[in-house]
């Protein structure tokens, strides 16, 4: 075998290792070049199409996935969710879809939603106990306050199904099986839309710089549905003043240095977070000690302020971000960037004259005197 033979085959050896190395640690290259996607580029004669592959197909990604709850009966905005906001930034980079539902998905559901997800998707169903009213809850008491919240023509007052949701995304969602071995999630909705290109990986900008928690939304709550929340948040607080971060944002929540709740907090159905967060032995207390009251059925406590308040509380207020660069619809309410340059820079279809973020239902001021 002669010299040029033997650096021939050792060229070889080393581009076959190295694809070997990328296939295994990088999966976005690893399915591009698969056979089957390669082949699935061929057209019937046999020739080679251009190839459809990423220029930042070897970027790194952050152990994150896309999360929704949705049912079957939602199977139409459910799909016009992925769609925009996989036009509008997941694919480029195939990040995981995880769908959750507390009846079995139909086969109808997972074949519509898989024809526009870019890169994996699991199906998911939530534990019993998970979803629905614990046993120890007094019925006959939780009855009562979702008719008194009826007759206040309270939002949601009457549903029981509502409060299993709020109650699930509260201290549930991030325990489930398929969702464990992730460490940040999107929380996306049905019928919301995405209306700005998003050229920055969130995950990757928020892991980077230290962030725990991102929103583009904050309001009020109703304060008919949590009239002992911020009382019961209070005594935990007393019973555990080691979970309160230095430098927190109670100057978001409150009004008065702690001692009332002003009922803002960052609308979840758009949350960005890194699930340790939640994961932690602080929000686990939390969580429990809130449960424990009975407060998301004999009220209706939303799982908005109850995170936000946890966010505000137990992170700095630097680790919680506002996403002003991603246009976010969730009907009533339009996040649309005004910054100079943003609107126009990421193609944005939404109004900035329909922006929320001043109007006299925003939080946006109590936020910003924070910063």
């Amino acid at each position: 075998m002669n010299t040029t033979t033997r650096y021939a085959i050792l060229v070889l050896v080393v581009v076959l290792g190295l694809h070997s190395i990328l296939s295994f640690t990088h999966e976005s290259y690893g399915r591009a070049t698969s056979l089957s996607n390669i082949s699935s580029k061929l057209s019937f004669n046999g020739s080679l199409d251009e190839p459809d592959l990423d220029v930042d197909i070897l970027e790194p990604r952050a152990n994150a996935t896309l999360l929704m709850l949705a049912r079957n009966s939602e199977t139409d905005t459910a799909v016009r969710s992925v769609r925009e906001l996989e036009d509008r930034f997941n694919h480029k980079h195939h990040y995981p879809w995880v769908f959750l539902n507390e009846q079995p998905f139909s086969d109808d559901f997972k074949t519509r939603v898989s024809n526009v997800v870019s890169g994996s998707v699991e199906f998911g169903l939530i534990p019993h106990d998970h979803w629905h009213q614990p046993d120890w809850i007094d019925e006959e008491k939780a009855s009562q306050a979702r008719q008194k919240m009826v007759q206040e023509n309270t939002i949601y007052g009457g549903s029981v199904s509502y409060r299993n949701m709020c109650r699930f995304n509260s201290g549930f969602f991030y325990k489930h099986p398929i969702v464990q071995k992730y460490k940040w999630y999107w929380r996306v909705e049905p019928d919301v839309h995405f209306h700005c290109d998003i050229d920055e990986d969130p995950f990757l900008f928020m892991e980077n710089n230290d962030k725990l928690y991102g929103f583009t939304i904050s309001t009020y709550e109703f304060h008919s549905t949590i009239p002992t929340l911020w009382d019961t948040v209070k005594k935990f607080i007393a019973e555990n003043p080691q979970y309160v971060a230095k430098d927190n944002a109670m100057g978001y929540l409150s009004d008065d240095g702690g001692n009332s709740y002003n009922m803002c907090h960052f609308w979840s159905n758009f949350e960005i977070a890194n699930m340790d967060l939640w994961r932690g032995e602080a929000y686990t207390k939390y969580f429990e000690y809130l449960d424990s009251t009975g407060g998301f059925y004999y009220e209706r406590w939303g799982d908005a302020p109850v995170h936000s308040i946890a966010a505000a509380l137990f992170a700095r207020k630097d680790q919680i971000y506002f996403f002003e660069q991603i246009g976010y619809e969730h009907n009533p309410n339009t996040h649309c960037p005004k910054v100079a340059g943003l609107w126009s820079g990421k193609n944005c279809s939404c109004n900035p004259a329909n922006n929320f973020d001043y109007s006299i239902y925003s939080c946006m001021p109590q936020w910003e005197r924070i910063q």
